[in-house]
């Protein structure tokens, strides 16, 4: 029994390392990139962040995901597979100037 859960656990941890990695750096009301292009159906993780001085927050309505960093934070987001299609995103804090968009392919 052990050794099946053990086999279950390394299973899990080898399906982690596949998943597709992206990155994001948001820094006083700045994005880069803008624009991020993601495989569709696919599991990925979402790398933000903070580089700036003040406080930010990775936003996306349409996904329901938010992510709040303090000034040099690095955190991370994990999204399901996703349907086809564009998925816009802000940051909370500097939402005149920091936009972007998930483009599913």
């Amino acid at each position: 029994m052990r050794w099946m859960i053990l086999a279950l656990a390394l299973t899990g941890v080898a399906q982690a390392e596949d998943m597709p990695v992206f990155h994001l750096e948001l820094k006083d009301g700045t994005l880069a990139p803008t624009r991020l292009v993601v495989p569709a159906g696919q599991r990925f993780k979402l790398v933000v962040k903070n580089s700036g001085k003040s406080a930010a927050e990775f936003e996306s309505l349409p996904l329901r995901k938010e992510k709040v960093l303090a000034p040099g934070v690095e955190s991370f987001v994990v999204f399901q597979g996703l349907s086809a299609g564009e998925y816009k995103f802000f940051d909370d804090f500097h939402p005149a100037t920091a936009r972007g968009v998930i483009v599913v392919k």
